[in-house]
């Protein structure tokens, strides 16, 4: 397992040791100490799983306060573009966003903490995404910022016509107005 940083404080990319035969392959998704040996103490307590087809955007989500979550997330087929926003007002990199394409060939995954915006899109024809968290989720805890602020600029790769959002996303706030709230 080999563990990166990205520019983004706090913000990792892990790629796993892939095994790989004429039968298929073998590789650790997760392995708690190797991670807490790196530094990440993170006590991941659920498993979550989505199916969405192309052009399915989801995010950018986050739960605030006591209920905020840190993730760690892959994709077990398709691909996506995942992107992660740093919304922790003391951080140096506050406002600034990192983005990777994950999927079922590079086997990466994104290691996201604690007061970050999250969000992916679809790429691929279906993608099939999983993501651990450290917190149960918390209805009331909930929110977000809408996917297409111009003050964030994000670059979703593909064209805006092909993008679909649940009613929820469509209804989220800009960035001014959520970080108001947080």
């Amino acid at each position: 397992m080999n563990i990166e940083k990205t520019p983004i404080k706090d913000l990792f990319i892990i790629s796993p040791t892939v095994f790989k035969d004429d039968r298929g392959y073998f590789y650790e998704s997760y392995n708690r100490e190797k991670l807490v040996n790196y530094g990440l103490d993170i006590n991941f307590i659920q498993d979550n799983q989505s199916y969405s087809t192309y052009g399915t955007l989801r995010g950018l989500h986050l739960q605030k306060g006591k209920y905020a979550q840190a993730k760690l997330v892959r994709v077990v087929k398709g691909e996506v573009l995942d992107i992660a926003l740093d919304l922790r007002k003391e951080s140096p990199t506050f406002g600034e966003s990192f983005s990777i394409n994950l999927s079922d060939i590079n086997n990466k995954q994104l290691l996201i903490p604690r007061g970050f915006a999250h969000g992916f899109v679809v790429l691929s024809k279906e993608a099939i995404f999983q993501y651990k968290v450290d917190n149960p989720y918390h209805k009331e805890s909930e929110t977000g910022l809408i996917y297409n602020d111009p003050k964030i600029n994000l670059n979703w790769k593909i064209p805006s016509s092909d993008i679909k959002l649940s009613p929820k996303d469509k209804l989220l706030p800009n960035f001014n107005t959520l970080i108001e709230t947080l």
